[in-house]
């Protein structure tokens, strides 16, 4: 359940459709952004008159959508969607003028004619990996979720895509550029943006105002906001930890609100993985934990090394079993595998360990026993990255945890040592294996490993999903490179 910050602090906050209606009358809203994402992750949107929402509209839908036209969802013959609205989602829009004030409300997506739910619907897909977590390990088990999405934040970006036959290319500009500062900033440099304070962190009252819009308006709160490592604007906003959907719900109003923002300070954001060469790229570490009675089933005082119980070493064993094929799911960018490199502190290792930041699986030991480590006490599952879409990243993660619960597997023994150090020998004697080195691979190991998944995915999302990243790789791969012309054009 999303929350509303109080003077007691964060609570859940909720609303019934009545309520819905009576805040609309009340706030003079004019309009209902009626808002879900398609499969690939994008925010979609359509807007309808305040006056066209009733009652009604939270038990029947509101009939608003050709499904045809939305990526991952239906072909041109059976395209007729419902959008049932979700009452606990709703938020007032700030930017918005008040001539044009404006709600928000995230919504289910149903077929038409009464036929149910739409599998593809990643929302239902996140909804549906919660609802297995409770078949299998008990009603009264949740599990909780948080990510700490990276972003970029920009002065301007230059694109030139749309003359293919002339030259395709892209320039960015940042105040805070190693490359192009622009006068009156201080430069910072690559490898060196971590934490820098004010001026040299040009962004901290745009990152603030994201938080008191998420917080104030969208009833998202969140944890800590800072510069991150690389030039040019690198930030990050985490979220406090939420139900499955409701985190996900969360990650998509955080890069609505960032984006927004941004824009209305002359700026641009991207959760792009790696617009930058040279410098470290944008991930989003996701940390879960799994509770049962307000007890989390992922702590034990009496492991010495991290103080993580067998329940959670299974589920980390089901993330190192399957790492290969959800790296499909959680990078699903061509670009994401130019993140998930050595020598920019990427989890490019099939590994865990407790502070090795070189693993791919972290067991975070920053307290120790029952007053504080019991409460935070996670798996920080670190491939992922902010190009994902969150209901199915989260879902498809929840997944391969519980396979791991059901067959027991075991993580193995920790890695504490830099992994990038290693020698290949090394790594070959500690069975260390590396995640997929592109999209293409990642596809492969999808194709052959998903049978994990179906508990919650269905087949047909899971052949979407594979046609789409399949095609975007070609779509890439087919195009001439800018780097491609210095290292050939005299050959």
């Amino acid at each position: 359940m999303p929350y509303v910050v109080t003077e007691r602090g964060c609570e859940p906050f909720k609303m019934t459709p009545e309520q819905v209606i009576e805040e609309v009358k009340r706030l003079n809203v004019r309009f209902i952004d009626l808002q879900f994402t398609d499969l690939p992750g994008r925010l979609q949107h359509t807007t309808i008159t305040a006056r066209e929402l009733k009652l009604d509209s939270f038990e029947l839908g509101i009939p608003k959508l050709d499904g045809s036209s939305i990526k991952g969802f239906a072909e041109i013959h059976k395209s007729d969607m419902v959008l049932m609205p979700d009452p606990s989602t709703f938020a007032l829009i700030p930017w918005m003028p008040d001539q044009h004030r404006t709600a928000r409300l995230i919504c289910d997506v149903y077929w038409g004619f009464g036929e149910g739910r739409l599998s593809r619907d990643p929302r239902y897909i996140a909804q549906r990996a919660e609802q297995v977590l409770k078949d299998e390990l008990g009603e009264d088990v949740i599990s909780y979720w948080g990510p700490e999405p990276e972003f970029f934040i920009f002065d301007k970006v230059y694109l030139d895509v749309t003359t293919p036959f002339k030259g395709q290319s892209y320039q960015i500009e940042s105040r805070e550029a190693a490359w192009a500062n622009m006068g009156s900033y201080y430069p910072i440099r690559f490898k060196e943006g971590y934490y820098p304070a004010p001026p040299h962190d040009t962004l901290a009252e745009l990152r603030s105002e994201c938080v008191r819009i998420l917080e104030d308006y969208f009833h998202v709160p969140c944890l800590v906001h800072h510069h991150e490592v690389a030039t040019a604007g690198q930030g990050e906003i985490s979220v406090k930890h939420d139900l499955l959907t409701n985190a996900a719900d969360a990650l998509v109003t955080l890069k609505f609100v960032v984006k927004n923002v941004a824009r209305m300070m002359g700026m641009i954001a991207t959760f792009m993985p790696k617009p930058i060469f040279g410098d470290n790229a944008s991930g989003m570490h996701v940390n879960v934990s799994v509770w049962r009675g307000g007890q989390n089933l992922f702590y034990d005082p009496e492991d010495p090394y991290s103080e993580l119980s067998q329940l959670g070493r299974y589920f980390g064993g089901g993330l190192l079993d399957h790492a290969k094929s959800l790296a499909a799911i959680v990078a699903p960018t061509t670009n994401s595998y130019k993140r998930l490199v050595p020598g920019y502190e990427a989890p490019v290792y099939i590994a865990w360990s407790r502070r090795n930041r070189s693993a791919c699986l972290r067991v975070p030991v920053y307290h120790k026993g029952p007053k504080a480590a019991a409460a935070t006490k996670r798996l920080e599952f670190r491939p992922p990255d902010s190009s994902c879409n969150p209901y199915l990243c989260f879902a498809a993660i929840l997944a391969a945890g519980l396979d791991g619960i059901k067959k027991k597997k075991d993580m193995g023994d920790p890695v504490d040592e830099n992994i990038y150090l290693l020698t290949p020998e090394k790594r070959r004697e500690l069975g260390i294996e590396e995640l997929p080195g592109s999209l293409k691979e990642a596809v492969e190991c999808l194709e052959s490993d998903h049978e994990y998944l179906k508990p919650i995915f269905s087949q047909d999302a899971i052949d979407k999903i594979i046609e789409n990243a399949k095609k975007e790789y070609t779509e890439v791969s087919i195009r001439p490179h800018p780097y491609e012309f210095y290292l050939y054009f005299d050959i």
